[in-house]
């Protein structure tokens, strides 16, 4: 989610419980191997997916231990593990769409509990590109500003110098857009230029968004985004509902 929504929900994974923060660091390591098996390199400078998904394991504070270790054992002989990216897409209560993003060793293990969830929550699994036409990719950074010591105009010029395309200060949020294929050397430089963030990834960002007003429709999008975030093999859930 990107803007106010975006803030919202990284609030409430700022406070989230260890056990949440522990499966995230789990998850990113699945992504961190994918990264390096496909890209045939564990150095970040000569592979551009390895260089995204660390961009994002730093932002959630995954120590640079567990980063190593995890390509380490990507580039380790021994390492059998294999995954495909699988992504289903679909509706949630109300119409809201719902792309959801899986890294898999067990397509018959994973289609199942997706499924499951979306019509436990009174949602439609449906087909590849139903809802994706409605979203468009980006690389999104954002910074927390929260204590207001960062300027919002100097974020904002050395942003685009950095490369990006667009910036918005929201609250205590500074959210800053670009091309995909821009996303690694905005981070670059604007890591250079010191500043630390609390998301940064190539997202799927919804081109508009449904309010729900029904107090079941909030309960049910509410459930079906933690029964899928809580399966251990999907990665990542985008979805254009207004939840703040």
């Amino acid at each position: 989610m990107s803007g106010h929504s975006k803030w919202h929900n990284i609030q409430k994974t700022k406070g989230a419980a260890d056990a949440k923060r522990s499966a995230a660091f789990t998850k990113i390591a699945r992504e961190i191997i994918v990264a390096v098996k496909e890209g045939g390199s564990g150095d970040p400078n000569n592979n551009s997916r390895l260089a995204t998904v660390i961009a994002k394991a730093k932002a959630v504070n995954m120590p640079n231990d567990n980063i190593k270790r995890t390509i380490d054992k990507a580039l380790g002989a021994g390492n059998t593990d294999s995954y495909e990216a699988v992504t289903y897409e679909g509706y949630g209560p109300g119409g809201v769409a719902v792309i959801v993003e899986a890294l898999t060793d067990n397509r018959q293990r994973t289609a199942p509990e997706v499924r499951h969830a979306f019509d436990k929550c009174n949602g439609n699994l449906g087909a590849i590109g139903c809802v994706s036409w409605s979203f468009d990719k980006k690389g999104v950074i954002v910074i927390d500003n929260e204590d207001g010591k960062l300027d919002e105009e100097t974020v904002m010029m050395d942003a685009l110098d950095a490369g990006a395309a667009d910036f918005e200060a929201d609250g205590p949020a500074l959210e800053i857009t670009c091309d995909p294929d821009a996303f690694n050397d905005v981070v670059k430089a604007l890591e250079e230029k010191g500043y630390s963030f609390v998301s940064a990834e190539v997202e799927m960002v919804p081109q508009n968004y449904i309010t729900l007003s029904g107090e079941g429709d909030v309960k049910n999008m509410q459930k079906l985004i933690d029964m899928l975030e809580d399966s251990d093999d999907v990665q990542n859930v985008w979805h254009n509902w207004d939840n703040n």
